[in-house]
């Protein structure tokens, strides 16, 4: 992965992260409990990937 692509991803994947944010505030204001916990574990599948990218960039920013 270039440069490039770490940041394409990084930014991608928080963008993802906003709106996994904003669907479980709405599931869990609209009492839809069962949303709640898939969104919260595709929010942190979504952070995983997030930070596995940054360790990645920094490997190849800093070599």
């Amino acid at each position: 992965m270039g440069n490039k692509i770490c940041w394409i991803v990084i930014l991608l994947t928080l963008a993802i992260n906003v709106m996994l944010l904003q669907w479980t505030i709405n599931a869990y204001l609209g009492h839809e409990f069962e949303r709640v916990f898939l969104y919260s574990l595709l929010a942190c599948g979504s952070a995983s990937v997030t930070l596995i990218t940054v360790l990645i960039w920094r490997k190849k920013e800093y070599q």
